[in-house]
């Protein structure tokens, strides 16, 4: 049985992250449609293509509202700032999660 303590900070933690939103990085390349599948993000990730914030990310990074991603696709290179993390969203409403850079 859980203490009474242990059950208080994993509300506490609960709520402050609760105004936060976050994703992992190879599902928001996904539901944002920046990369067609999440196993091709996660490849992506593992090649070292993807950086958050001019820093190499994991698949498993958590992406916010104004962090950058960088992607490399070949000798081509798109940044975008994310606006919005969403769980899902309709395929005409993604790109209104990112706003392109270069």
């Amino acid at each position: 049985m859980k203490s009474l303590y242990a059950i208080a900070y994993g509300l506490l933690f609960f709520y402050a992250r609760k105004g936060v939103k976050e994703m992992r990085l190879d599902k928001y390349l996904k539901v944002s449609r920046l990369i067609k599948r999440r196993t091709v993000a996660n490849e992506a990730c593992d090649a070292g293509r993807v950086l958050i914030n001019d820093r190499p990310a994991k698949a498993s990074a958590n992406v916010k509202a104004g962090d950058i991603i960088t992607i490399r696709f070949g000798n081509r290179e798109v940044r975008v700032e994310v606006l919005d993390v969403q769980e899902t969203v309709r395929k005409e409403e993604a790109g209104e999660l990112f706003r392109y850079l270069t």
